[in-house]
């Protein structure tokens, strides 16, 4: 094993999801208070999403996204995409309130790099690239820190789908057995043993939707992974 995949929100960025999720509407609606159906906004966001995560065509997230939120508003899309870049600029930034600080997360990043393991953040790419990249930094990291970052104008599939998985590590050029996934999200994350990825599954702020048995290589909290990244062999 060489590679490491990391979520991005609650794994590798630990946050307060419901915080994040008001902040980032309520500073989004700021800039679209304006237009004549800024009241749909929110809906129309979640629908596009939707689509874009059920979206099984060789099109990008960006693409699957603004087709159907293109259908869905009233006004002009373009006007609709500006809005998004200046929100993304500033608005957006006010939810960094929302980061839970966890030095173990960083650490165990940083002893990653050091023992020389390839780091991939895979992130569900539903974001924009600019979006990502102030999350990471959020974490304490640098876009550079990581070999791929997956996002919403890069990538044609979305968590929980195989295809993502197929997808990222195609874009890597790394085979299953030599990648471990690593994320808080047992449904989104963790499916990716279908592929013969291992998995660790972060115990805190975990996301599980079902009444299903939960089945991961690994799984601890913060502290305990970094202590399984101390076990694990230097490459370089």
């Amino acid at each position: 094993m060489n590679t490491v995949l990391l979520d991005l929100d609650g794994t590798v960025l630990p946050l307060d999801m419901d915080l994040f999720m008001t902040i980032y509407f309520t500073e989004m609606e700021k800039v679209f208070n304006d237009l004549p159906d800024h009241e749909m906004l929110v809906k129309n966001i979640w629908a596009a999403t939707d689509a874009a995560v059920r979206n099984t065509e060789k099109i990008t997230n960006e693409e699957a996204f603004m087709n159907t939120y293109g259908q869905l508003i009233v006004g002009d899309l373009e006007e609709h995409k500006k809005r998004f870049e200046a929100f993304y600029d500033e608005g957006f930034l006010k939810a960094e309130k929302s980061v839970i600080e966890n030095e173990w997360m960083q650490k165990s990043i940083k002893l990653l790099k050091v023992k020389g393991y390839n780091l991939v953040l895979a992130t569900n790419p539903i974001f924009p690239m600019k979006a990502i990249h102030h999350r990471i930094s959020w974490a304490g990291f640098e876009p550079s820190d990581f070999s791929y970052i997956s996002s919403f104008e890069k990538n044609h599939y979305c968590k929980p789908q195989i295809k993502y998985y197929e997808e990222v590590l195609s874009a890597i050029g790394k085979k299953p057995e030599e990648c471990i996934m690593v994320g808080n999200d047992v449904q989104e994350d963790m499916i990716v043993h279908k592929l013969g990825v291992k998995t660790y599954l972060i115990t805190e702020h975990i996301l599980h939707r079902t009444d299903e048995p939960i089945q991961v290589d690994y799984k601890g909290n913060y502290e305990d992974f970094f202590r399984f990244v101390e076990e694990l062999p230097t490459l370089n």
